[in-house]
Protein backbone atom coordinates (compact mmCIF):
# COMPACT_ATOMS: atom_id res chain seq x y z
CA UNK A 1 0.00 0.00 0.00
CA UNK A 2 1.27 3.37 -0.88
CA UNK A 3 1.53 6.33 1.14
CA UNK A 4 -2.26 7.62 -0.05
CA UNK A 5 -4.50 8.00 1.98
CA UNK A 6 -7.87 6.45 1.86
CA UNK A 7 -11.34 7.87 2.17
CA UNK A 8 -13.21 6.45 5.30
CA UNK A 9 -17.00 7.13 5.10
CA UNK A 10 -19.24 6.51 8.29
CA UNK A 11 -23.15 6.16 7.45
CA UNK A 12 -25.48 6.19 10.24
CA UNK A 13 -29.08 6.98 11.35
CA UNK A 14 -27.71 9.87 13.53
CA UNK A 15 -24.87 10.92 11.18
CA UNK A 16 -22.86 10.99 8.32
CA UNK A 17 -19.13 11.10 8.62
CA UNK A 18 -16.44 11.41 6.38
CA UNK A 19 -12.50 11.59 6.86
CA UNK A 20 -9.01 11.19 4.61
CA UNK A 21 -7.09 8.30 6.57
CA UNK A 22 -3.42 8.07 6.62
CA UNK A 23 -1.82 4.85 6.71
CA UNK A 24 -1.29 5.11 10.15
CA UNK A 25 -4.75 4.92 11.02
CA UNK A 26 -4.42 9.19 12.02
CA UNK A 27 -7.47 10.45 10.35
CA UNK A 28 -7.72 14.17 8.93
CA UNK A 29 -9.85 16.33 6.88
CA UNK A 30 -12.95 15.67 8.93
CA UNK A 31 -16.17 16.49 8.25
CA UNK A 32 -19.99 15.57 9.11
CA UNK A 33 -23.15 16.54 9.22
CA UNK A 34 -26.44 14.90 10.57
CA UNK A 35 -28.44 12.37 8.61
CA UNK A 36 -31.41 14.47 7.39
CA UNK A 37 -34.62 12.99 7.94
CA UNK A 38 -37.59 13.36 5.04
CA UNK A 39 -35.07 13.21 1.96
CA UNK A 40 -35.78 10.76 -0.98
CA UNK A 41 -33.41 8.31 -1.56
CA UNK A 42 -31.13 10.67 -4.40
CA UNK A 43 -31.34 13.26 -1.89
CA UNK A 44 -29.80 11.56 0.53
CA UNK A 45 -27.25 9.96 -1.80
CA UNK A 46 -26.76 13.58 -3.14
CA UNK A 47 -25.93 14.93 0.59
CA UNK A 48 -23.55 11.93 0.97
CA UNK A 49 -21.54 13.06 -2.14
CA UNK A 50 -21.14 16.44 -1.08
CA UNK A 51 -19.61 15.50 2.14
CA UNK A 52 -17.02 13.45 0.39
CA UNK A 53 -16.43 16.05 -2.08
CA UNK A 54 -15.79 18.57 0.86
CA UNK A 55 -13.14 16.35 2.19
CA UNK A 56 -11.60 14.69 -0.58
CA UNK A 57 -11.27 17.81 -3.24
CA UNK A 58 -8.19 17.10 -5.37
CA UNK A 59 -6.28 15.13 -3.13
CA UNK A 60 -5.37 11.68 -4.65
CA UNK A 61 -6.60 8.55 -2.70
CA UNK A 62 -6.01 4.82 -2.80
CA UNK A 63 -9.75 3.27 -2.28
CA UNK A 64 -12.90 3.86 -0.39
CA UNK A 65 -13.66 2.49 2.53
CA UNK A 66 -17.16 2.79 3.63
CA UNK A 67 -19.23 1.28 7.50
CA UNK A 68 -22.94 1.65 7.02
CA UNK A 69 -26.06 0.49 8.96
CA UNK A 70 -27.62 -2.18 7.74
CA UNK A 71 -29.45 -4.61 7.06
CA UNK A 72 -27.32 -4.39 3.44
CA UNK A 73 -26.09 -7.45 0.80
CA UNK A 74 -22.71 -8.05 1.23
CA UNK A 75 -20.17 -7.67 -0.12
CA UNK A 76 -22.30 -6.01 -2.61
CA UNK A 77 -23.31 -3.32 -0.41
CA UNK A 78 -27.20 -3.04 -1.68
CA UNK A 79 -28.31 -1.13 1.91
CA UNK A 80 -31.53 -1.04 3.56
CA UNK A 81 -30.25 0.81 7.43
CA UNK A 82 -32.92 0.24 9.85
CA UNK A 83 -32.43 4.38 10.80
CA UNK A 84 -32.33 5.65 7.30
CA UNK A 85 -36.06 4.36 5.58
CA UNK A 86 -35.42 6.11 2.48
CA UNK A 87 -32.64 3.53 1.54
CA UNK A 88 -34.05 0.36 0.50
CA UNK A 89 -32.24 -2.25 -0.93
CA UNK A 90 -29.81 1.12 -2.26
CA UNK A 91 -26.78 0.00 -4.51
CA UNK A 92 -24.28 2.09 -2.10
CA UNK A 93 -21.28 0.39 -3.61
CA UNK A 94 -22.26 0.33 -7.01
CA UNK A 95 -22.31 4.24 -6.82
CA UNK A 96 -19.55 4.51 -4.72
CA UNK A 97 -17.09 3.12 -7.62
CA UNK A 98 -19.61 5.54 -10.16
CA UNK A 99 -18.00 8.29 -8.21
CA UNK A 100 -14.47 6.69 -7.62
CA UNK A 101 -13.28 4.88 -10.83
CA UNK A 102 -10.51 2.27 -11.16
CA UNK A 103 -9.99 2.30 -7.00
CA UNK A 104 -11.29 -0.04 -4.89
CA UNK A 105 -14.34 0.24 -2.79
CA UNK A 106 -15.47 -1.42 0.00
CA UNK A 107 -18.61 -1.91 2.38
CA UNK A 108 -18.94 -3.13 5.31
CA UNK A 109 -21.76 -2.57 8.26
CA UNK A 110 -20.90 -0.35 10.56
CA UNK A 111 -19.90 -2.00 13.63
CA UNK A 112 -17.74 -4.41 12.01
CA UNK A 113 -15.72 -1.45 10.78
CA UNK A 114 -15.54 -0.21 14.40
CA UNK A 115 -14.39 -3.61 15.86
CA UNK A 116 -11.71 -3.54 12.53
CA UNK A 117 -10.66 -0.09 14.18
CA UNK A 118 -10.28 -0.99 17.44
CA UNK A 119 -8.99 -4.20 16.58
CA UNK A 120 -6.42 -2.40 14.16
CA UNK A 121 -5.22 0.77 15.92
CA UNK A 122 -7.72 0.71 19.19
CA UNK A 123 -8.08 -0.79 22.23
CA UNK A 124 -7.84 -4.58 20.48
CA UNK A 125 -4.63 -3.66 19.15
CA UNK A 126 -1.68 -6.15 20.27
CA UNK A 127 -4.28 -9.27 20.74
CA UNK A 128 -6.32 -12.01 18.59
CA UNK A 129 -9.38 -12.04 19.80
CA UNK A 130 -12.05 -9.62 19.72
CA UNK A 131 -15.82 -8.64 20.28
CA UNK A 132 -15.92 -5.02 18.93
CA UNK A 133 -19.54 -3.15 19.94
CA UNK A 134 -21.52 0.06 18.96
CA UNK A 135 -24.41 1.47 21.72
CA UNK A 136 -26.21 4.09 20.25
CA UNK A 137 -29.49 4.36 17.64
CA UNK A 138 -28.78 0.37 17.75
CA UNK A 139 -26.64 -1.94 18.97
CA UNK A 140 -24.06 -3.90 16.67
CA UNK A 141 -20.64 -5.75 16.34
CA UNK A 142 -18.22 -6.79 14.91
CA UNK A 143 -15.80 -10.21 15.53
CA UNK A 144 -11.97 -10.43 14.94
CA UNK A 145 -10.63 -14.28 15.67
CA UNK A 146 -7.15 -15.43 15.03
CA UNK A 147 -6.48 -12.10 14.24
CA UNK A 148 -8.73 -12.05 11.60
CA UNK A 149 -12.00 -10.40 11.00
CA UNK A 150 -14.90 -13.50 10.71
CA UNK A 151 -17.53 -12.14 8.62
CA UNK A 152 -19.91 -15.26 8.54
CA UNK A 153 -22.07 -16.24 5.48
CA UNK A 154 -23.89 -13.03 4.90
CA UNK A 155 -21.19 -10.45 6.80
CA UNK A 156 -23.21 -10.40 9.98
CA UNK A 157 -21.19 -12.53 12.52
CA UNK A 158 -20.67 -10.91 15.83
CA UNK A 159 -24.20 -8.84 15.37
CA UNK A 160 -24.22 -9.03 19.06
CA UNK A 161 -27.31 -6.85 18.87
CA UNK A 162 -29.68 -9.56 18.70
CA UNK A 163 -28.59 -11.89 20.64
CA UNK A 164 -31.40 -12.73 23.48
CA UNK A 165 -31.14 -11.29 26.75
CA UNK A 166 -34.39 -11.63 28.03
CA UNK A 167 -36.98 -13.62 26.64
CA UNK A 168 -40.10 -11.90 28.43
CA UNK A 169 -38.22 -9.01 27.50
CA UNK A 170 -39.45 -6.20 24.88
CA UNK A 171 -40.43 -6.65 21.64
CA UNK A 172 -37.40 -5.74 19.12
CA UNK A 173 -37.60 -3.98 15.77
CA UNK A 174 -36.45 -7.47 14.22
CA UNK A 175 -39.49 -9.54 14.96
CA UNK A 176 -38.11 -11.13 18.09
CA UNK A 177 -38.11 -10.42 21.77
CA UNK A 178 -35.95 -9.49 24.36
CA UNK A 179 -33.15 -8.97 21.79
CA UNK A 180 -30.13 -7.18 23.42
CA UNK A 181 -30.70 -4.01 21.04
CA UNK A 182 -34.71 -3.91 22.19
CA UNK A 183 -33.23 -2.92 25.70
CA UNK A 184 -30.43 -1.10 25.17
CA UNK A 185 -30.52 1.16 22.35
CA UNK A 186 -30.59 5.20 23.03
CA UNK A 187 -34.42 5.30 21.66
CA UNK A 188 -35.37 2.12 23.40
CA UNK A 189 -33.75 3.17 26.73
CA UNK A 190 -35.60 6.78 26.31
CA UNK A 191 -38.84 5.26 26.09
CA UNK A 192 -38.47 2.70 28.74
CA UNK A 193 -37.18 6.20 31.30
CA UNK A 194 -40.27 8.25 30.07
CA UNK A 195 -42.80 5.45 30.50
CA UNK A 196 -41.40 5.55 34.46
CA UNK A 197 -42.17 9.07 34.47
CA UNK A 198 -38.24 10.89 33.37
CA UNK A 199 -39.54 13.46 30.58
CA UNK A 200 -42.51 11.90 29.82
CA UNK A 201 -43.68 14.64 27.30
CA UNK A 202 -40.47 15.72 26.22
CA UNK A 203 -38.50 15.12 22.81
CA UNK A 204 -35.14 13.81 24.12
CA UNK A 205 -32.43 11.57 23.17
CA UNK A 206 -30.16 9.07 25.29
CA UNK A 207 -27.63 12.42 25.41
CA UNK A 208 -30.21 14.35 27.55
CA UNK A 209 -31.07 10.69 29.12
CA UNK A 210 -26.97 10.54 30.31
CA UNK A 211 -27.03 13.87 31.54
CA UNK A 212 -29.30 13.45 33.79
CA UNK A 213 -28.13 10.12 35.00
CA UNK A 214 -25.14 12.74 35.52
CA UNK A 215 -26.53 14.91 37.96
CA UNK A 216 -28.24 11.81 39.72
CA UNK A 217 -31.58 11.18 38.49
CA UNK A 218 -33.08 8.00 39.61
CA UNK A 219 -35.03 6.85 36.73
CA UNK A 220 -32.00 7.92 34.16
CA UNK A 221 -30.15 6.48 36.30
CA UNK A 222 -31.75 3.09 36.70
CA UNK A 223 -32.63 3.20 32.80
CA UNK A 224 -28.01 3.20 32.22
CA UNK A 225 -27.89 0.24 34.93
CA UNK A 226 -30.36 -1.57 32.70
CA UNK A 227 -28.78 -1.17 29.59
CA UNK A 228 -25.49 -2.26 31.14
CA UNK A 229 -27.12 -5.39 32.42
CA UNK A 230 -27.90 -6.22 30.09
CA UNK A 231 -24.65 -5.64 27.82
CA UNK A 232 -22.90 -7.59 30.72
CA UNK A 233 -25.29 -10.78 29.98
CA UNK A 234 -24.70 -10.28 26.31
CA UNK A 235 -21.23 -10.19 26.75
CA UNK A 236 -20.77 -13.07 29.18
CA UNK A 237 -22.34 -15.15 26.52
CA UNK A 238 -20.28 -13.95 23.74
CA UNK A 239 -17.05 -14.24 25.56
CA UNK A 240 -18.28 -18.00 26.32
CA UNK A 241 -18.64 -18.62 22.73
CA UNK A 242 -15.78 -17.14 21.19
CA UNK A 243 -12.82 -17.38 23.97
CA UNK A 244 -12.22 -13.61 23.42
CA UNK A 245 -9.34 -11.37 24.62
CA UNK A 246 -10.72 -7.56 24.84
CA UNK A 247 -14.13 -6.62 24.32
CA UNK A 248 -14.37 -2.64 23.01
CA UNK A 249 -17.30 -0.83 23.54
CA UNK A 250 -18.34 2.38 21.73
CA UNK A 251 -20.94 4.09 20.58
CA UNK A 252 -22.92 7.36 21.65
CA UNK A 253 -24.45 5.79 25.04
CA UNK A 254 -20.80 4.27 25.65
CA UNK A 255 -20.12 8.32 26.51
CA UNK A 256 -22.50 7.86 29.42
CA UNK A 257 -18.90 6.05 31.18
CA UNK A 258 -19.65 4.56 34.67
CA UNK A 259 -23.02 5.10 34.84
CA UNK A 260 -23.31 1.85 32.18
CA UNK A 261 -19.88 0.51 32.61
CA UNK A 262 -20.15 -0.36 36.09
CA UNK A 263 -22.90 -2.44 36.02
CA UNK A 264 -21.50 -3.49 32.63
CA UNK A 265 -18.77 -4.70 34.24
CA UNK A 266 -20.86 -6.30 37.62
CA UNK A 267 -23.01 -8.17 35.64
CA UNK A 268 -20.58 -9.66 33.20
CA UNK A 269 -18.49 -11.11 35.95
CA UNK A 270 -21.51 -12.57 37.47
CA UNK A 271 -22.13 -14.44 34.48
CA UNK A 272 -18.48 -15.52 33.08
CA UNK A 273 -17.66 -17.71 35.53
CA UNK A 274 -15.22 -20.12 33.35
CA UNK A 275 -11.54 -19.02 33.94
CA UNK A 276 -10.65 -18.75 30.38
CA UNK A 277 -13.60 -15.56 30.45
CA UNK A 278 -12.74 -14.33 33.41
CA UNK A 279 -9.68 -13.03 31.65
CA UNK A 280 -11.43 -11.10 29.64
CA UNK A 281 -10.74 -7.22 29.10
CA UNK A 282 -14.29 -5.09 28.86
CA UNK A 283 -12.93 -1.82 27.71
CA UNK A 284 -14.54 1.61 26.01
CA UNK A 285 -13.49 1.79 22.62
CA UNK A 286 -9.71 3.57 22.19
CA UNK A 287 -11.03 5.29 18.97
CA UNK A 288 -14.06 6.97 20.09
CA UNK A 289 -16.49 8.91 17.55
CA UNK A 290 -14.10 7.87 14.57
CA UNK A 291 -13.60 3.99 15.50
CA UNK A 292 -15.87 3.67 12.17
CA UNK A 293 -13.81 5.46 10.55
CA UNK A 294 -10.66 4.31 10.61
CA UNK A 295 -12.04 0.12 10.71
CA UNK A 296 -13.55 1.49 7.41
CA UNK A 297 -9.80 2.83 6.06
CA UNK A 298 -8.68 -0.26 7.06
CA UNK A 299 -10.37 -2.38 4.87
CA UNK A 300 -8.55 -0.88 2.19
CA UNK A 301 -5.06 -0.45 4.63
CA UNK A 302 -5.08 -4.09 6.11
CA UNK A 303 -7.00 -6.24 3.24
CA UNK A 304 -5.16 -9.15 4.31
CA UNK A 305 -6.70 -9.30 7.85
CA UNK A 306 -9.86 -7.43 6.77
CA UNK A 307 -11.49 -8.09 3.47
CA UNK A 308 -11.92 -10.94 2.99
CA UNK A 309 -13.68 -11.26 -1.11
CA UNK A 310 -11.34 -12.47 -3.47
Amino acid sequence: MSDLRVLGVDIGGTKLAAALVEPGGRVESYERTETPAGLDAEGLWRTLEMLVGKVTGDAPIAGVGVGCGGPMEWPSAEVSPLNIPSWRGFPLRARLRELFPGLPVRVHNDAVCMAVGEHWRGAGRGVDNVLGMVVSTGVGGGLILGGRLVDGTSGNAGHIGHVVVDPNGPPCECGGRGCLEAIARGPGLVRWAQRQGWRPEAQVSGVELAEDARRGHPIATAALRRAGEALGVAIASATHLCDLDVVAVGGGLSQAGPLLFDPLEETFRAHARLEFARRVRVVPAALGQTAGLIGAAALIFAADRYWNIT
